[in-house]
């Protein structure tokens, strides 16, 4: 049966057809998109106004986010700034270092088992005047029961002596880069880096893979999707293993599960020869609403953990560099296995010396495995200068870049970590946009909240939440920033055939908007209303999830 739906407007996003007024979908897929008389040459249909005072636009592609986003809160959320749950519920930041201890005390005091784990996550140091936080201080609410704090960033936990001594790393003579070591010799209680992480979180609430989602998360994970009209999203860092992947298949299955999913089978604890051999065994088992068959390189840390590996002058409060994540040798290794097999990878680089190493290695994989559409994509890619960005136009790469860090860590990375020149030039958006680089822009969920209309504010304000603008020429327009959150990431997906954009033959797949965007402009974007959205054709509203 063919479904007309009517709109107030519809943004296609097709540069040949860009608005519309209806827009004709039969078994989830897209018939066209023109006026009513137009469309009612395909032959009988059912006429839908429910939209007919709404706008809609193609649902937007998350090109970078986590399902552990909806993980998290069944934890205790200890960031600093207010954060909606996905059922709609504002959760109060903590301002200062006493308020997030405060959050945990009170939390604890409420737990009945003196023994079971206290999770908490978004804990930000670089808020409070870049206090670290010890194992004395999170000792202070229990010695009885393992308590660990995941970082906003996602590189860096804090936990307590319990905690420790359950991983058996409370001892001396440890000598590893991400386990600062206090004045009696032993480990503060922070861990920077997936290695010393892992064996730890475990014990303070977290699974063992920190990265999984369970069923119940990824259902919240949805909720979150419908809110910010999402209907296709990355899981950018998954082990994948053969229950997360049977788990996968199971929710994404259900006809009511709201949203795409494409995952990314993360290097970290895998040789790159097992790690090629996964991804290829994984492929095949992809469905419409799970795509698997891709794979995600951590190449360096954090900014604003002080983890990622920044080029000369370093950081400007004078820190020391920060971590690899991936021997060189391996990440030739991955790349050019992958480009031989055309396996799409993806590079997280935020220090713009980790980017050079890609770029670097990227084209001597290229020289022994040509490829003309790879579509290889350096993630956050935060502190690339021009003379990197020719570099990765003249490769073939695209960039995925992290916007909204200008809101979130902008004045921090002005002040602290980067410093003036180059938190000016961070996530050069509009350097890409000048030198034809494919770019998407993403907020990294649960790194900061998922909202790719807040995204796109952010790609084109630069404001941090201060007011102070960071990189007036970085800016990008707002037709840049609509196609930047749907066939900008689609295409570093290799979707683009898919989502992206309403027109004929591509998935029913929808952002239902109570606002024109065109109409918000460039300082109301982030105000848009989302009323939720539409997936194969399935009708999903925010107000029901």
């Amino acid at each position: 049966m063919i479904t007309i739906f009517s709109a107030r407007k519809i943004l296609t996003m097709n540069p040949q057809n860009p608005e519309a007024t209806h827009v004709a979908i039969r078994d989830g897929v897209i018939l066209g998109a023109g006026n009513l008389s137009d469309l009612g040459g395909w032959g009988d249909y059912e006429l839908n106004i429910d939209f007919a005072d709404k706008v809609l636009m193609p649902g937007f592609v998350e090109g970078h986010c986590h399902l552990q986003e909806g993980a998290l809160w069944s934890h205790t959320y200890v960031g600093f700034f207010d954060r909606m749950s996905p059922e709609g519920e504002m959760n109060v930041g903590c301002p200062s270092l006493d308020e997030v201890l405060a959050k945990l005390a009170a939390a604890e005091a409420k737990m009945d088992d003196p023994t079971a784990p206290l999770p908490a996550w978004s804990l930000d140091p670089i808020y409070f005047d870049n206090q670290r936080v010890n194992r004395a201080q999170l000792d202070s609410i229990s010695t009885e029961r393992p308590i660990g704090i995941m970082h906003a960033s996602g590189h860096i936990m804090n936990v307590n002596t319990k905690a420790l001594e359950l991983a058996g790393l409370l001892r001396p003579g440890i000598n590893h880069e991400g386990v600062p070591l206090g004045a009696d010799g032993l480990p503060t209680g922070e861990l920077k880096g997936p290695d010393v992480m892992s064996p730890v979180s475990i014990h303070v609430g977290f699974d063992r893979d920190m990265l999984a989602c369970d069923e119940g998360g990824m259902w919240r994970f949805g909720k979150l999707c419908v809110r910010a009209g999402v209907t296709t999203a990355t899981d950018l860092a998954a082990r994948l293993p053969e229950d997360a992947v049977n788990l996968m298949h199971k929710v994404t299955g259900n006809k009511t599960f709201p949203a795409r999913i494409v995952p990314l089978r993360f290097h970290h604890g895998v040789s790159p020869e097992d790690l090629i051999k996964h991804v290829e065994d994984l492929a095949p088992k992809s469905t419409d609403k799970l795509r698997l068959g891709r794979i995600k390189i951590v190449v360096d840390g954090s900014i604003q953990g002080f983890s990622a590996r920044l080029r000369a002058p370093g950081y400007y409060n004078g820190a020391p560099n920060g971590l690899w994540y991936i021997a060189p040798e391996q990440l030739a290794y991955v790349l050019e296995n992958a480009l031989a097999k055309g396996i799409l990878v993806h590079c997280h680089t935020n220090g713009d010396e980790a980017t050079q190493l890609v770029i670097d290695t990227m084209r001597r994989a290229l020289r022994e495995h040509p490829a003309t559409d790879h579509r290889f994509t350096l993630q956050h890619c935060q502190l690339a200068d021009t003379a990197q960005f020719k570099q990765i136009k003249e490769l073939g790469l695209c960039v995925n870049l992290f916007a909204n860090h200008h809101h979130y860590w902008g004045d921090q990375h002005y002040e602290l970590t980067v410093g003036p020149e180059r938190a000016e030039r961070m996530n050069a958006a509009g350097t890409a946009a000048r030198l034809d680089v494919p770019f998407a822009i993403h907020s990294d969920a649960p790194i900061t909240p998922l909202g790719p209309l807040f995204t796109g504010w952010c790609a084109m304000n630069r404001k941090t939440a201060s007011g102070r603008i960071l990189g007036e020429r970085e800016k990008i327009t707002l037709d840049q920033a609509l196609h930047a959150i749907t066939l900008g990431a689609a295409y570093t997906l290799h979707l683009d055939g898919e989502v992206g954009s309403i027109e004929a033959g591509k998935r029913a797949d929808f952002a239902v908007l109570e606002d024109d965007p065109l109409d918000m402009g460039v300082d109301g974007l982030k105000d848009t209303r989302v009323w939720g959205t539409v997936l194969g054709g399935e009708i999903f509203a925010a107000a029901d999830v």
